[in-house]
């Protein structure tokens, strides 16, 4: 008889777990042997337990993210569980870094039941498992070519990825605050993100860095 897929399920929301713990306990084949609100608990359990595979949200309230701790979960020395993404975003810059992170899989919370069980089961052998719109995302992103990007955006985006704020962006560059919110927004456009730390990411992950 085949052992079954052991799991730690990592999510912030109490509710969300419950829900989660109620769906896995009628899966075949899949025992879970711990919940963790927290990264910094996934990793003091993971470490204890042993999980095969752990089910991961990336937004996880205080303390580190989910791709942060997908990181150190899957750089930590010995048999390091493989980590099935779970959660409700699904932007070029969650998928980039949760992947780059070490992730295996990457589902959305919207899959059926049978479709998570699925990806655990496949998770557990080292097999990568996408959402339907994810991998679409992922093969438009390596068929398209990179963003076109002004040497006034670049330099911008180099700033931003110093952690520069808009008015030390503006002081450095010697332009105005608005003219940054400007060239923000287009940059914002390109790389198909909405936040300053998902357009750094898109800009490693692209090579748009110097």
């Amino acid at each position: 008889m085949t052992a079954p897929v052991r799991i730690l399920v990592c999510d912030d929301h109490i509710v969300v777990r419950a829900g989660l713990l109620a769906l896995l306990d009628s899966a075949p084949g899949i025992e879970v042997v711990g919940e963790a609100g927290t990264g910094e608990e996934a990793l003091a359990l993971a470490a204890k337990l042993a999980p095969d595979v752990v089910l991961m949200d990336l937004q996880l309230g205080d303390g580190i993210d989910g791709v942060e701790t997908t990181r150190r979960l899957t750089a930590a020395p010995g048999a390091s569980p493989h980590v099935l993404v779970l959660t409700t975003y699904d932007t070029d810059a969650d998928i980039t870094r949760a992947i780059e992170a070490g992730a295996t899989g990457y589902l959305l919370k919207a899959e059926r039941p049978e479709e998570l069980f699925a990806a655990i089961h496949a998770a557990a052998q080292g097999r990568t498992t996408l959402s339907g719109p994810v991998a679409s995302r992922v093969m438009a992103n390596m068929r398209s070519p990179r963003p076109s990007l002004t040497d006034r955006e670049r330099d911008i985006l180099a700033q931003l990825a110093r952690g520069l704020g808009n008015r030390e962006i503006a002081r450095a560059l010697f332009i105005s605050e608005a003219t940054v919110k400007t060239h923000l927004r287009r940059i914002y456009d390109k790389l198909g993100v909405d936040t300053r730390a998902g357009a750094v990411a898109v800009a490693k992950e692209q090579r748009l860095l110097p």
